[in-house]
């Protein structure tokens, strides 16, 4: 049974490849499409305060959710594209920050 993430990928192959996208789809160019996804994201909290980007309006809450969203749907076509496993290396890492950075003990 294919999880929630293969599915997506697998989701996200078909939709390419009936488009006949899949030309475009290289790894410098899915980082370059992520990386403006990811400033669009940045553009709504862009003069807010600390307070406000706490509390946000359903309206904003949705409009963030897709640029989100379209953050989440390049990374993972990206780490299709690489064969990476997004859920593996996100461990992976956590474990590293675990290491690096460590519970501080008790005051």
């Amino acid at each position: 049974m294919a999880t929630d993430i293969q599915q997506l990928t697998q989701d996200l192959r078909d939709f390419a490849q009936v488009r006949q996208w899949e030309m475009f789809h290289s790894p410098k160019n899915l980082a370059s499409a992520l990386s403006v996804e990811a400033a669009e994201l940045l553009e709504h909290f862009q003069w807010m305060s600390e307070a406000k980007s706490r509390n946000l309006t359903a309206a904003k809450r949705t409009e963030i959710g897709t640029e989100i969203a379209d953050v989440f749907l390049y990374l993972l076509q990206l780490a299709d594209k690489l064969d990476i496993d997004v859920i593996e290396a996100a461990k992976s890492k956590m474990l590293v920050n675990a290491s690096k950075y460590p519970v501080p003990p008790p005051a």
